[in-house]
């Protein structure tokens, strides 16, 4: 069982919502005894709040547990801040879906006491990355929890492109762009674009084309070891982008080839004892219980 003294908070800006429930822990960890290490940003709201600083990043040294209060999008950008050093996330949903933060602020003390306890489940998350080259020569890298997504930016032109996995040639389309997601992202935007939801144990990657011109389009699951290149045509009009986990974004242009690679840094992610991936499925996206009389 792991052993937290030195527990890190970070927390959306722009919530009172989140605020008040970082102010909870907060107060509730210092009477438990713990050291307090707050998110710089995080901080500057909350004067007197009498807990060491931190960035993100710097937690991944300072910290035994890092405590995220928000939505996923804000696990999201923790996580890339933290993945590989193996300090375990947690996250408090003060969002909309939560499917990665999925301890409720109505209970959050009661729920973070137990995990304190040594009563929680651990599980690793694997990330994507990408590379953008531009004659041969690398412009940009961007690392994703959820997704890698080639889409046209500002423009609402469709784009050209060429798929290849694993060296082999796929295929070529236009279509809106192209979502390649983990397991993770399988919920997310990978989700709306009509892709599958794989369970998040899986080492596979799955793609799923945006809109595409020919109705034979179709997401495929790859094995998540797979390299998967994308060459922009070179006769676009436009200059797509592409974003990691919708948080950052790299300007690319026709002629560009994109390389996406599952990255060795994983994150640790930890949750209550009750964690369930199908209720919170069935909870988030409304499926059906069990049939009267079962």
């Amino acid at each position: 069982m792991d052993q937290f003294r030195n527990i890190g908070l970070i927390g959306r800006l722009g919530s009172v919502q989140v605020i008040d429930t970082v102010r909870r822990i907060n107060k509730f960890l210092n009477l438990q005894g713990y050291s307090v290490i707050l998110d710089d940003g995080i901080a500057n709201v909350m004067p007197g709040h009498s807990a060491q600083v931190s960035t993100a990043k710097m937690m991944r040294q300072s910290c035994d547990l890092v405590i995220v209060v928000g939505g996923d999008g804000s696990l999201l950008g923790a996580a890339r801040a933290l993945a590989g050093s193996d300090v375990p996330v947690l996250g408090v949903n003060r969002g909309r879906l939560g499917f990665l933060t999925d301890i409720s602020p109505n209970t959050v003390e009661a729920e973070i006491l137990e995990v304190l306890k040594g009563k929680y489940v651990s599980e690793y998350r694997f990330l994507i990355g990408a590379l953008v080259r531009r004659n041969g020569e690398p412009i940009g890298t961007g690392l994703a929890l959820n997704d890698i997504v080639l889409h046209p930016g500002k423009s609402t032109r469709m784009i050209s492109f060429e798929l290849n996995i694993e060296g082999q040639f796929v295929n070529s389309q236009r279509s809106d762009g192209l979502i390649v997601a983990t397991p993770t992202g399988s919920t997310a935007y990978a989700l709306s674009a009509g892709g599958p939801i794989m369970h998040p144990k899986l080492d596979a990657v799955v793609l799923v084309p945006m809109y595409p011109h020919t109705l034979s389009s179709r997401p495929i699951v790859v094995d998540g070891n797979s390299e998967i290149k994308i060459l922009i045509g070179e006769d676009n009009q436009t200059y797509p982008h592409i974003s990691c986990d919708g948080q950052t974004h790299i300007n690319c242009a026709p002629g560009d080839t994109v390389t996406i690679s599952k990255k060795p840094q994983k994150l640790r992610l930890i949750h209550p004892e009750s964690h369930d991936f199908y209720q919170i499925c069935r909870e988030k996206l409304g499926w059906s219980g069990h049939l009267g009389g079962f």
